[in-house]
């Protein structure tokens, strides 16, 4: 009796031991997920780019321009100089919006800290359309709840209208979430198309860099891999938010090369 009584009792633990597993790995893959696409809303809001370096650089550009006008003293001098003068002024006002922009977007996704808040900027941003600024900060904060909904909207943008570098940060967190979800193959096909070298920001650089080289590490390429994230140190204090995945990217590329002490 005490025999036929212990049998069961492996069986009939074992659906609820599963079960809790499975919910544990879907945590563990929201948490991932969540920790990704969230700022670190201590860290520094530094911009992007240097507004007061570029401003510098170009107006030494335009003074230059005008040296040359007034020593050539002839009208074309002059037409060349006034035209690339408007040009100049031109961009100069594109990027003072740019960065107004991502400035306030970053602002409203750090603002989005609770349930409530990340639904209510999510609607905003829906508002947003044609704005692949929104579209892509709308995406980070649904990859914190549902990366699927999160990759169909970063797969509705239309990557071949947009800048270069704007489009590779749709590539980058495309190939993030796939290789979040397990989807080796795809998460490839988008790093093999990542141009590292354009992004201004070394921590654009190095996010793009992680993402490129785990995907590369994955699928057949761990020396590239290795040598790529050789280039950028995890300990970096400006790569804090990042440095899980830094050095789970290490993990598969060094796996990869059958260096195991690496």
């Amino acid at each position: 009796m005490a025999e036929s009584n212990s049998t069961p009792a492996p069986a009939s633990s074992a659906g609820p031991a599963k079960t809790k597993k499975k919910k544990q790995t879907q945590a563990g893959l929201q948490k991932e997920l969540r920790e990704l696409a969230r700022p670190d809303p201590n860290g520094p809001q530094k911009p992007p780019v240097d507004l007061k370096k570029i401003g510098f650089r170009v107006g030494l550009l335009v003074l230059v321009i005008w040296a040359i006008a007034i020593a050539v003293r002839h009208w074309i001098g002059f037409a060349v100089a006034g035209t690339l003068t408007l040009v100049i002024a031109g961009v100069g006002v594109w990027l003072v919006r740019y960065m107004k922009k991502a400035e306030a977007l970053g602002a409203l996704r750090r603002g989005a800290d609770t349930d409530e808040g990340r639904k209510a900027a999510i609607a905003q941003l829906s508002g947003m359309k044609g704005d692949s600024q929104a579209l892509l900060a709308r995406a980070q904060l649904e990859m914190q709840e549902d990366p699927e909904k999160a990759l169909a909207t970063l797969e509705s943008a239309n990557l071949g209208k947009m800048m270069g570098p704007m489009a590779d940060q749709f590539r980058a967190m495309r190939s993030m979430i796939h290789l979040t979800l397990g989807q080796t193959a795809e998460a490839r096909a988008l790093a093999d198309e990542l141009d590292l070298g354009k992004q201004q920001d070394a921590k654009t650089r190095a996010m793009f860099a992680t993402v490129a080289s785990e995907a590369w590490a994955r699928s057949g390429q761990a020396k590239k891999a290795v040598e790529t994230l050789e280039l950028f140190n995890p300990e970096d204090p400006e790569f804090a938010e990042m440095k899980t995945q830094m050095w789970r990217a290490r993990a598969f590329a060094y796996a990869g090369t059958n260096d195991m002490k690496g």
